[in-house]
This record gives structure tokens, C-alpha cells and sequence, in this order.
């Protein structure tokens, strides 16, 4: 196998990751019958997205390299506030 072929993987499962998110908001959203936005979202949202910027910087396509590390710092950032929420509702 060759490299092209694995990083060729490494993408459609940055892709299937990412992909995944929406499902895991839409099966939540209806088992909690409104929109939710679980927790689950941002880690795929988060693995999804390093995936497709390692795959981005393999590819050397700056457009997409850009779009996929901003995506990442506000899943990051996201994930910070649910956690500090948590650790403060925990602490009252």
C-alpha cells in the first residue's frame, strides 16, 4: 500500500468522523424531544477536524488547512466552556 493510499483513508475517516457529529445530535435531539447539543458533538467535531487537518497539511492545501484549524479552535474552546460550566454547577 502506498502513502497516498493510506492518507487517502486518513481523510474519508476524518470525514466519517466529522460526518458523525450531526447523527449523534440528531439522535439526541429526538430522544430529548427539542434540539440538544450533546457533548459527543464537539469530541467528533474535534476528532474529525485533526483528522482532516493532518490530511489538509498532507494534501497542502492551505484553503482547507485554514478552514479545518479555525473549525478546531472553537471546538476546543467549546468543549473548555462545557467543563468549566460542569466544574462550576459541581463546586456550588
Amino acid at each position: 500500500m502506498e502513502t497516498a493510499d493510506i492518507w487517502f483513508g486518513i481523510g474519508f475517516l476524518g470525514q466519517a468522523l466529522f460526518a458523525s457529529r450531526f447523527f449523534v445530535q440528531w439522535v439526541s435531539s429526538e430522544k430529548a424531544g427539542r434540539s440538544v447539543m450533546p457533548i459527543a458533538f464537539w469530541f467528533f467535531s474535534l476528532g474529525g477536524g485533526a483528522t482532516l487537518l493532518a490530511y489538509a497539511i498532507y494534501r497542502k492545501d492551505p484553503v482547507f488547512i485554514v478552514g479545518q484549524a479555525g473549525g478546531l479552535l472553537i471546538y476546543l474552546r467549546n468543549l473548555h466552556l462545557i467543563y468549566k460550566d460542569r466544574a462550576r454547577a459541581s463546586a456550588s
